[in-house]
């Protein structure tokens, strides 16, 4: 079969790498990658770079992404994403595409996989997040894909419960899983040495993005600023905001603070296996990316995670929440510093990637799709 798989964002692709590696390496799959977005753009890291380093090959490249981030940007990110992917599902179709997540131009490109009648593997749909746009986006692609495959049982139910059958909805585990347990990792003198993070120094990895439901970008980044220079005993090393609304200003404040403050560190990506070495070797993990949730769990490494941006996931013992606001912000440190450092297997095995294309070659290879989908009514008599 012919399958597309789509990547927009440094996270996401860090995230596809296992399964990528195994359709490319597949007799049975003919594999479109299609990369766009952010992967394009200088000021993101021309991430694209990262892909061609391991040796992928790209089908096709997509251009997308307006300069700016704000709300305007965003919607005709999304227009030219329903376009040029419109054109390139034309002339080049897939027998499937497969799109991970929650993010606006990820549903731009169903929409125009949709409308050609292109069926839709869609990745880690069914979690909650209550303070992101994202959480509308996730369940918006749900319904518009066939194949479901979630990160945990409840997030399965939960896609189940938005009317999708059971027999297309699978319980795989979360690829960010994969990459921890089966990707070696660097050890902690070696990730120093190549980050440039001095010896004798504890040091945080940190990543903060837009609440995009909140009109407060500028007002929390202050806050968490303000408790890095209370907790100034340790190196900061931290990874740019996302290109979401309010990004930009984000990463514009650390810079700044950056340049003032010799233990701070900005870096535009580091790629998914320096990333997950540094985050292993970390005193803790700080932010609102969801890779506290999903990937530092799995190493053992606490994750302070600020604010409402990932309300409402399903989340690890090594967790501590706290409100943005710098006070909040110390104390929520200093209990992770207490948390012991074990490793949780809350979203998976590690064989994530073998369960999704082994499940997606069964469907297609014995012609059981039929995208007049019908809607799944829970008896509410036995909940």
């Amino acid at each position: 079969m012919k399958l597309a798989i789509v990547t927009a964002t440094r996270a996401e692709y860090g995230l596809l790498t296992p399964l990528i590696k195994l359709a490319v390496d597949d007799p049975d799959i003919d594999l479109d990658l299609i990369v766009t977005g952010t992967h394009l753009a200088e000021k993101h890291g021309h991430t694209i770079d990262f892909i061609l380093q391991d040796g992928f090959p790209i089908k096709h490249e997509i251009p997308i992404l307006e300069e700016g981030n704000d709300p305007y940007d965003i919607s005709m990110t999304m227009a030219n994403a329903i376009s040029r992917f419109a054109a390139c599902f034309r002339d080049d179709r897939p027998d499937a595409v497969v799109l991970l997540g929650d993010r606006t131009e990820m549903l731009a490109i169903a929409c125009a996989a949709m409308n050609e009648r292109i069926p839709i593997v869609h990745l880690m749909g069914g979690s909650v997040t209550e303070g992101a746009v994202d959480e509308c986006v996730r369940h918006a692609l749900t319904k518009m894909s066939y194949l479901h495959f979630t990160s945990t049982e409840v997030y399965r139910r939960r896609v189940i419960q938005l009317g999708e059958s059971p027999d297309r909805v699978f319980f795989s585990g979360a690829l960010s899983s994969d990459n921890v347990l089966n990707v070696p990792l660097y050890g902690e003198e070696e990730i120093r040495t190549m980050l440039g993070i001095p010896e004798g120094i504890p040091y945080i990895v940190a990543t903060f993005h837009p609440v995009t439901l909140e009109n407060s970008a500028e007002e929390q980044i202050e806050e968490l600023l303000h408790a890095i220079t209370e907790r100034n005993g340790f190196y900061y090393l931290f990874t740019m905001a996302n290109a979401d609304t309010g990004g930009d200003l984000i990463n514009q404040r650390i810079r700044q603070y950056s340049d003032c403050c010799k233990n701070v560190m900005l870096v535009s990506n580091l790629g998914m296996k320096k990333y997950l070495s540094a985050v292993k070797h970390a005193a803790m993990v700080l932010g609102n990316s969801s890779s506290g949730l999903m990937e530092a769990p799995v190493l053992g490494t606490p994750t302070v995670n600020i604010g409402d941006r990932q309300k409402g996931r399903i989340m690890a013992e090594s967790v501590v929440n706290c409100l943005p606001y710098c006070d909040e912000i110390v104390s929520a440190m200093d209990k992770a510093l207490k948390i012991p450092r074990k490793p949780s297997l809350l979203f998976g095995n590690g064989h994530a990637a073998e369960t999704i294309l082994t499940t997606i070659k069964k469907f297609f290879c014995s012609g059981q799709i039929d995208l007049k989908k019908k809607f799944y009514d829970i008896d509410l008599r036995l909940q």
